[in-house]
C-alpha cells in the first residue's frame, strides 16, 4: 500500500474542507458574530491540506487496499478538522465533545452533546448542519466528482463509501456517476429550501433544516426540533424530502431523466414505501386509540415520526417517550431497518431486510424440497450467492457489534436501556434514541471514552462496517511504501 498517495488525497480533501468552512462566515457576519472560530478553522485546515498535497507524490490510480484506507481516513480527518469550529467557538467544552459533534454531523447520526442549541452562534449552527449535507451523499463521492485525476482509483473509493450491498455505477465513468448523484442531491436541496422559504422560514432555518433533511441527519437549530415551528406545511415538506432522501438516488436520476418506471418498478422502493405506509397506519391507529383521541392529529404526528425514524433523520414533532409502548417498539424496529441502499439513510437498509426475508423463505422451501435448486430473485434478477452471503455476513456483524457494544457500555455503569439505544442510534447513524435517551436530550453526560467509542460506531455504520474492519485484518498493511509512487 502506497501511504504517500493516500496522504496526497487526504491533502486534497482537507483543502476542499477548509474552503467549505469559510461559507458559514456569511451568516456570522450577517448576524454580527465573531468570525474568528470559523476563519481560523478554515485556515488551519487549508494549511495542513497544503502540506500533505505538496509533501507527497501526486495521487493516481489506487488499488483496493488504498481505496479502503482513503475512505476510512477521509472520514476521520473530516471529523477531526471539522471539530475545530466547535472547539474554538467554545460550543463544545472539550476536544472529545467537539470531535463527537463533528463525527455525528458528518456521519449524519445527529446525536449531540449540546443541551441548548438556540444560544449557539448562527455561523457555528450553520456549519453543524452543513456537515450533515456534506456527509449525506458522501465526502468521498464528492471528491471523486471533483478530482478526475484519481482515474480508476475513483471507483475504489466509490465502492468503499456508497451504502448498500453493491455500489451502483449507472454511467460509464464513476466520476460522471458521482457528479450526477450530487446534482440530483443538490437539486432536491434547492427545491426544499425554496419550499421552506415559502412556508415562512428564514433563509438560515430553511438551509439548515434542508441540510439535515437531505442528509437524513436531524440537527436542528431549535431545541424542540421541527416541532418548534408548529406548522403542518413545514412538517409535510420535510416529511416529503425525508422520504425522497431515504430512497435510492440513482432511481431518482432515472425517474428525472424520463424513466419513472425505474422508481415505481423497483422492488426495494416498493418494499420501502409499503413498510412506511403500513407503519404509519398502525401507529396512527395506536395513537388515536390511546393518546391523541383525534385520528387526524394522530396521523400528523405518527406519519412524521415514522418517516423521520425510518430514514434515520430523527427530527421530532412530539415527545415520543410518552407514546404507547407499541408505537415506540415499532419505531425502534424501523430505526434498525433504515432506508434504501444508495440513499443518505443509515442502519441495515431495506434491501438487506428484503433479501433476508426471501432467504429465510427459501430455506423453509428447501426443507420441503431438499433437491430443488431455488434461486433467490429480487424483481426479475437472480441474486448471486456471493451477494447473499455478504448480506448475511453484514447482518451477523451488525447484530454482534450492537450486542457487544451495548454490553461494553453497561460495564461502565450505564443503564441497559440507555446503552442499547446509544449503540443502536450510533451504529445506525439514526440520531438521538427513543425512550430513556429521549429524542430531545443530549449525550453530554457520557464519559469521554464512551463518546469516542460511539464515534467509532458512527464511522462503522456510515461506511457499512466492512470498509473499516478490513483495515484491522492482519496483513492489510503488507508492503507499505511511503513516498514511492509505484
Amino acid at each position: 500500500m502506497r501511504v504517500g498517495l493516500v496522504a496526497n488525497i487526504m491533502g486534497s480533501l482537507l483543502l476542499f474542507l477548509g474552503s467549505l468552512m469559510l461559507i458559514p462566515l456569511i451568516f456570522s457576519i450577517y448576524y454580527g458574530e465573531s468570525v474568528g472560530p470559523l476563519l481560523w478553522s478554515g485556515l488551519i485546515t487549508i494549511f495542513f491540506g497544503t502540506l500533505l498535497r505538496f509533501l507527497t507524490p501526486p495521487a493516481r490510480d489506487l488499488n483496493g487496499r488504498e481505496g479502503f484506507a482513503v475512505a476510512a481516513s477521509s472520514w476521520l480527518l473530516a471529523a477531526a478538522f471539522g471539530s475545530l469550529p466547535f472547539l474554538l467557538a467554545g460550543t463544545a467544552p472539550s476536544l472529545v465533545d467537539a470531535f463527537f459533534e463533528s463525527m455525528s454531523g458528518f456521519t449524519t447520526t445527529g446525536a449531540t452533546i449540546l443541551t441548548d442549541v438556540e444560544v449557539q452562534a448562527k455561523g457555528i449552527l450553520f456549519w453543524r448542519s452543513f456537515t450533515h449535507w456534506l456527509g449525506g451523499m458522501g465526502i468521498i463521492v464528492l471528491s471523486v466528482a471533483i478530482l478526475p485525476r484519481l482515474g480508476t482509483g475513483g471507483l475504489q473509493l466509490f465502492r468503499a463509501e456508497v451504502p448498500g450491498p453493491v455500489a451502483e455505477r449507472f454511467l460509464p465513468r464513476v466520476a460522471d456517476t458521482a457528479r450526477v448523484l450530487w446534482l440530483v442531491y443538490g437539486g432536491f436541496s434547492l427545491l426544499q429550501t425554496l419550499l421552506l422559504l415559502l412556508g415562512g422560514l428564514s433563509l438560515f432555518d430553511a438551509l439548515t433544516h434542508t441540510f439535515a433533511t437531505m442528509g437524513t441527519g436531524g440537527y436542528s437549530t431549535r431545541n424542540a426540533s421541527v416541532g418548534a415551528f408548529d406548522s403542518l406545511y413545514i412538517e409535510i415538506i420535510i416529511l416529503l424530502f425525508m422520504f425522497l432522501a431515504g430512497a435510492n438516488f440513482s432511481l431518482h436520476y432515472r425517474a428525472l431523466t424520463g424513466k419513472p418506471r425505474a422508481l415505481w418498478g423497483n422492488t426495494e422502493f416498493k418494499f420501502y414505501t409499503s413498510v412506511l405506509v403500513a407503519a404509519t397506519l398502525l401507529i396512527t391507529f395506536n395513537l388515536w386509540r390511546s393518546h391523541y383521541g383525534n385520528i387526524l392529529t394522530a396521523l400528523r404526528y405518527g406519519g412524521f415520526q415514522v418517516v423521520s425514524i425510518a430514514t434515520t433523520t430523527s427530527f421530532v414533532t412530539a415527545n415520543i417517550s410518552r407514546w404507547p409502548s407499541f408505537s415506540q417498539g415499532l419505531l425502534l424496529f424501523l430505526e434498525f431497518m433504515g432506508g434504501c441502499a444508495g440513499s443518505t439513510a443509515g442502519a441495515i437498509k431495506q434491501i438487506r431486510v428484503l433479501v433476508l426475508l426471501k432467504y429465510g423463505y427459501r430455506e423453509i422451501r428447501r426443507l420441503l424440497h431438499p433437491r430443488a435448486v431455488i434461486p433467490l430473485r429480487l424483481g426479475n434478477k437472480v441474486l448471486p450467492e456471493g451477494i447473499i452471503s455478504g448480506i448475511v455476513g453484514f447482518l451477523f456483524l451488525y447484530i454482534s457489534i450492537f450486542l457487544l457494544g451495548s454490553l461494553l457500555l453497561t460495564w461502565f455503569g450505564i443503564d441497559l436501556p440507555v446503552s442499547l439505544m446509544a449503540v443502536a442510534t450510533s451504529l445506525g447513524n439514526a440520531g438521538p434514541g427513543l425512550h430513556m435517551m429521549g429524542p430531545l436530550e443530549s449525550f453530554v453526560a457520557f464519559p469521554a471514552g464512551i463518546k469516542l467509542f460511539l464515534c467509532f460506531l458512527m464511522l462503522l455504520g456510515r461506511l457499512e462496517i466492512f470498509t473499516v474492519l478490513v483495515l484491522l485484518v492482519p496483513g492489510y498493511i503488507k508492503g507499505v511504501r511511503f513516498f514511492t509512487p509505484d
